[in-house]
């Protein structure tokens, strides 16, 4: 049972900031197309805008990875 909750918590871990991902990001999304087609020197703020968000994935799965370290999964 214990094995359980902790590959739970690590698939959790990973889960839930990838849902939070790509909810931003398809609220990001339209901004930065509407934002190149205006002015194209922004494309520093285009990626910025893009990249922030994934930042919250990655985090997800070094905890994740950090969990299943300690656990000796």
């Amino acid at each position: 049972m214990e094995t359980i909750a902790l590959y739970m918590s690590a698939a959790f871990a990973v889960a839930i900031p990838a849902l939070a991902t790509g909810w931003a990001q398809s609220l990001i999304g339209p901004a930065p197309a509407a934002t190149l087609a205006e002015k194209p020197e922004m494309s520093v703020t285009v990626v910025l805008l893009i990249a922030i968000p994934e930042t919250v994935a990655i985090l997800g799965f070094v905890i994740s990875v950090l969990i299943l370290m300690q656990g000796g999964g």
